[in-house]
C-alpha cells in the first residue's frame, strides 16, 4: 500500500493528501516531520515533507507526487480528460504553490512562529505578491471553484495553501493583500470544505494542532 509520509500541519502534505481522500485511493499514513537527519535523506533528498513510500521506492515533491498518482490511477481522473482542462489546472496549481505560497512563505517565521524578518524582505516580498495575486486573479474564476462550476485537482492546492497567504499577510503587513486584491478566499474555502475529503484534512490538522500544544 501507499504511505504518505509527513504530518498534518504541513499544506503541501494535506495538498497530497485530499488528493489521495477525494478519490478513494489507499493510503497509509506515517508521521514524518522535516529532518537533516540520514534517516529522512535516505527517502526525501531535501528532508522535506511530504513524501510518498510506494513498492517501487520513495517520491517527493508534492506535485510531482500527485502527477504519478494521476499516471498509477488513471481510472480515478485525477486530471481532467480534456488536454486544455489538465493544462489549467496545472498553471492554477502553479500558480497557488509557486507565485503564492511560497512567495509568502518568507512571512511565515513572523507570521507563525514569533519571530521576525527584515524590513527589505517584508518589502520585496509585497512588491512580488501583489504582483502574483493581480496575475492569480486573472485566471482564477472563483464559481466557486478555481475553474468555474465544477471541482477539479486545483482546489486541492488552494484549499490548503491560500489561507496561509491570506493569514500571512494580515499578521506581518496588517491587511491581507489576497482580501485587498478581491481574492475572497474565505468564502472560497468555506465552499469546498464541504467535501468530505477537505473536511477529514481539516480535522485532523486541528487535531494535530491540538496535541501539540503544552499541557
Amino acid at each position: 500500500m501507499i504511505k504518505l509520509c509527513g504530518f498534518a500541519l504541513s499544506n503541501y502534505y494535506n495538498k497530497v493528501k485530499f488528493v489521495l481522500l477525494e478519490h478513494g485511493i489507499e493510503f497509509e499514513e506515517v508521521f514524518v516531520e522535516p529532518s537533516q537527519d540520514e534517516a529522512i535523506l535516505a527517502h526525501s533528498p531535501l528532508g522535506k515533507v511530504p513524501y510518498l513510500q510506494t513498492e517501487e521506492g520513495d517520491l517527493c515533491e508534492s506535485q510531482c507526487i500527485v502527477e504519478y498518482l494521476a499516471a498509477r490511477f488513471p481510472d480515478k481522473r485525477i486530471f481532467s480528460a480534456d488536454p486544455w482542462e489538465a493544462a489549467k489546472e496545472r498553471e492554477l496549481i502553479t500558480f497557488v504553490d509557486v507565485h503564492l505560497e511560497l512567495t509568502a512563505r518568507n512571512l511565515y517565521k513572523q507570521a507563525f512562529f514569533g519571530g521576525s524578518v527584515t524590513e527589505a524582505t517584508k518589502g520585496r516580498v509585497e512588491k512580488l505578491l501583489a504582483h502574483h495575486i493581480a496575475g492569480f486573479r486573472r485566471i482564477a474564476k472563483f464559481a466557486p471553484y478555481l475553474r468555474g462550476e465544477q471541482f477539479s485537482v486545483a482546489d486541492a492546492a488552494g484549499y490548503v495553501s491560500l489561507p496561509l497567504v491570506g493569514m500571512a499577510t494580515q499578521a506581518v503587513y496588517g491587511r491581507d493583500l489576497l482580501l485587498d486584491a478581491g481574492v475572497d478566499w474565505k468564502s472560497y474555502v468555506k465552499a469546498i470544505n464541504s467535501r468530505p475529503a477537505a473536511q477529514r484534512v481539516t480535522e485532523d490538522r486541528k487535531a494535530y494542532i491540538a496535541a501539540s500544544r503544552p499541557a
